[in-house]
């Protein structure tokens, strides 16, 4: 039986899940993805925090539903930053970032 490859829409909705899985283990952390929401004629910025296994958008709406995609839009995720949390001014609370998406998907590089 041949293997059936994932669609990159499908590694992008399983990328952001098992971030959302890392990152609720490890509750002291935040990590920022960047990005871009495609659309024919251009690019919107794209931003989500990932804190305590759960995601949230600062740009656009997302869906909560674990069952659904997280950016019902197509989009393109460029950059990776992870912060200590809680985030406070007074504080450089930046830790690290990556452009590429499986770098954070090693729990080791949360720490």
């Amino acid at each position: 039986m041949a293997e059936t490859l994932a669609s990159p829409k499908m590694v992008e909705i399983d990328l952001i899940n098992n971030l959302e899985k890392i990152s609720s283990a490890i509750p002291n952390r935040i990590l920022k993805i960047e990005g871009l929401i495609l659309k024919e004629n251009n690019k919107e910025q794209l931003e989500i925090l990932i804190f305590k296994g759960f995601s949230s958008s600062t740009t656009h709406p997302i869906e909560i539903d674990l069952e659904k995609k997280v950016i019902e839009l197509s989009y393109l995720i460029t950059n990776f930053k992870l912060y200590k949390a809680p985030l406070k001014e007074t504080e450089d609370n930046f830790i690290r970032e990556n452009q590429n998406a499986i770098f954070f998907l090693n729990q080791k590089n949360w720490i």
